[in-house]
């Protein structure tokens, strides 16, 4: 992933912006700190779906059944 520092990224701001349209996120920072990244809403659905599909390969809803045979605080 690219990194920008924010002064270029306001000297080129629509090209930047066209980027992560295309699909090219990029990080932008200030003073080496990173302040935000941006990126087009499909490549942050695509993302979120890849992050979802890896916990669900090894979740274990059993684990959301089983009773602990301890009251819940709501029945308390």
């Amino acid at each position: 992933m690219e990194h920008i520092n924010i002064s270029e990224l306001r000297a080129n701001l629509l090209s930047y912006l066209k980027k992560a349209q295309a699909g090219q996120p990029f990080t932008v920072t200030s003073n080496g700190e990173v302040l935000a990244t941006i990126a087009s809403p499909d490549a942050l659905r695509q993302s979120a779906r890849k992050a979802l599909d890896e916990l669900a390969s090894d979740a274990q809803a059993d684990d959301l059944i089983e009773s602990t045979n301890e009251p819940w605080k709501a029945m308390r």
